[in-house]
């Protein structure tokens, strides 16, 4: 079978570089905000997290200038609380779009079966000949897999396309992750401050920008310190600049 013939079902490339464009594709469905490295509901309790934690660090440099510390955590609270519905939202939406690119390919990879066995028989024959089976063998395989459709498009999803369902999470299950992420967050920030330890505030941020950055790296084996390092470098640039920023912005009133 001469795989470098186009076809339609090809649109004009051949069985390679169709693979290829749909390997890209797969891809592009995976392709989350959050990366594909580690658990989505770990990640989007990371980045929840570390979100919530620069966020309230911006907002205690502020109002610890203009209000009174009983009105400040009131003021912080109501920002907690109206922050915890938008990161749970936005994690939820950002999952069911993923969602739906994954179904969409599935629906439009079961469509091409149906519609174009033979295109799917060559293609499944140049994966298979890729992974270096010849000869009988080949034939055997890609015929087993032809008589069942359902195995054929979990093949044909996973090998072409690049995808591996089981590592598709449930929205609500990213979500959840991004709650849990900016409440503990919050509470952790808040709380000491609210009982009136000075400066407990930034802190609390340190501690959880630590802590999701320690989660984020032994989750993907990655180095933590420079992680660590990195963000708490960030936090404390961006206090110094409004500290340094404040007193120009009060004369300038």
């Amino acid at each position: 079978m001469d795989t470098h013939t186009p076809s339609e079902h090809f649109a004009g490339k051949s069985v390679v570089d169709h693979l290829k464009e749909a390997r890209t594709r797969g891809m592009i469905a995976s392709a989350e905000i959050h990366g594909l490295e580690m658990p989505l509901h770990l990640s989007s309790f990371a980045d929840a997290s570390k979100d919530t934690a620069m966020a309230l660090l911006i907002l205690w440099s502020l109002v610890e200038v203009w209000i009174p510390l009983d009105r400040a955590v009131l003021f912080l609270l109501l920002f907690s609380c109206s922050w915890l519905i938008w990161k749970t939202g936005r994690s939820a939406m950002v999952g069911w779009g993923r969602l739906e690119r994954l179904h969409r390919l599935i629906e439009q990879e079961r469509w091409e079966i149906e519609h174009h066995r033979a295109q799917e028989k060559e293609e499944l024959t140049e994966l298979y000949r890729a992974k270096g089976l010849t000869g009988k063998l080949l034939t055997e395989v890609v015929d087993t897999l032809m008589a069942d459709d359902n195995r054929l498009l979990q093949v044909m999803l996973e090998e072409e396309l690049g995808l591996t369902l089981e590592t598709h999470e449930h929205p609500i299950k990213q979500c959840l992750g991004a709650f849990l992420g900016t409440l503990l967050t919050a509470f952790v920030a808040i709380f000491p401050y609210w009982i009136g330890i000075s400066y407990a505030l930034p802190v609390g941020c340190a501690v959880a920008l630590f802590t999701s950055c320690i989660i984020s790296a032994k989750v993907e084996r990655n180095a933590a310190m420079p992680s660590v390092i990195w963000h708490l470098a960030t936090a404390f640039f961006l206090m110094g600049f409004l500290h340094f920023l404040l007193p120009l912005a009060l004369k300038m009133r």
